[in-house]
């Protein structure tokens, strides 16, 4: 298989890696945030002003693009990168979350997941073959195999079941990648198990035996407490393999990442920046700010000291507190490019931290000012 991650250097009191991830459309910094593009763009801000806070990667939804615009349409253009206008790496997830949240409109069987669609309620299967065509054709430079996702609290047997159904899937999903005409992907398997810590490892260990590119630790930030999802993190970790890239899907807050960050994980995504941003709240470093709150009526000052994005470079707390309050288009795109140049930004102080060997400090001072208040 490539080799696709670098370690440069290694925090010395924590297992904070710093690295690259090298793909065909870019290398990639690692630790990454990566923004999320569901439908083929992340919302309420162009792929030009993406790349140009400093992104080249982003996330897009096999399941979603499957459905709307269609494998036909992406064909037709190439891949997602040219249908979309963006130049930069593409990672898609196999759909598997998605289907797993239709609940009542899926059933899955031994050789794929059966389900109906959420727009118009017609049938389709997803297989594990279906799934790395899927994403053949958006053109990705990170494939997810196909996976069982399972909720908190299910039963031993039933967590059990769906791991193993994951194996399964997932040595299908290489066997097939690997001689499939045209594929250029970096297949990346899903470490499941659930909250039991002997599937867990087992999961772990079974995944890094197939040798992918990529690792994933997925069922995740599905709904448990923050400490279970420390705990399980931090458990699972030790046992996957870490000469691969390693990917936790669905955080984007700065506590969880730095949890990630401090356990040897290289890459995360969050649709949380942007869905923040289309409500009205941004993050700074003392804390998430609700900029609907009268407080900042009349507040002369940006958003965050020192922050580069048009909103902070150009406009008020007060003018953003107006644009939120009046339900201005503008007041969510502002925010929006906000969200993600801080986490950008964020990342790079991270990084700074590992390659200085202080990230554990960095950690403390960063999460206590931004509890602070």
């Amino acid at each position: 298989m490539k080799q696709l991650y670098t370690k440069i250097h290694q925090d010395k009191t924590t297992k904070a890696r710093l690295g690259t991830v090298t793909l065909d459309h870019g290398v990639v910094q690692t630790p990454a945030f990566m923004p999320v593009g569901t439908n083929g763009t992340v919302k309420g801000i162009y792929h030009d002003n993406v790349k140009k806070i400093g992104y080249n990667l982003i996330l897009g939804n096999t399941y979603h693009l499957y459905l709307r615009p269609g494998t036909e349409v992406l064909d037709s253009f190439g891949g997602l990168r040219n249908f979309s206008n963006w130049d930069g790496n593409i990672l898609t997830d196999s759909g598997g979350f998605q289907v797993f949240s239709l609940s009542g409109l899926r059933k899955i069987k031994e050789g794929g997941v059966h389900f109906q669609s959420h727009i118009d309620g017609s049938k389709h299967v997803f297989t594990p073959k279906k799934v790395i065509d899927i994403q053949k054709s958006i053109g990705s430079d990170i494939c997810m195999v196909l996976d069982v996702c399972t909720p908190p609290e299910i039963p031993y047997r039933a967590a059990k079941e769906a791991m193993n159904t994951t194996h399964a899937w997932a040595k299908t999903a290489r066997d097939y990648g690997e001689n499939l005409e045209g594929f250029k992907g970096n297949m990346f398997g899903i470490v499941q198990g659930n909250f039991y810590k002997d599937l867990r490892k087992e999961s772990a260990e079974y995944i890094s035996s197939l040798d992918f590119p990529g690792i994933a630790i997925g069922g995740l930030s599905v709904g448990e407490e923050k400490n279970q999802f420390y705990d399980y993190l931090s458990y699972t970790a030790e046992y996957v393999d870490d000469k691969k890239p390693r990917y936790v899907m669905g955080i984007g807050s700065p506590d969880y990442i730095l949890a990630a960050v401090e356990n040897g994980i290289d890459l995360f995504d969050c649709v949380l920046a942007t869905r923040m941003a289309r409500n009205g709240a941004v993050f700074t470093d003392d804390g998430v700010v609700t900029l609907k709150k009268a407080i900042h009526k009349f507040d002369h000052g940006p958003l965050q000291e020192g922050c580069t994005c048009t909103a902070c470079q150009k406009y008020s707390r007060a003018y953003m507190h107006h644009m939120v309050k009046t339900g201005e288009m503008l007041g969510g795109m502002l925010a929006t490019e906000h969200n993600l140049t801080y986490l950008y930004n964020f990342m790079e102080r991270i990084r700074e931290a590992i390659k200085e060997d202080r990230f554990a400090q960095f950690k403390k001072d960063y999460l206590e000012r931004f509890y602070s208040k």
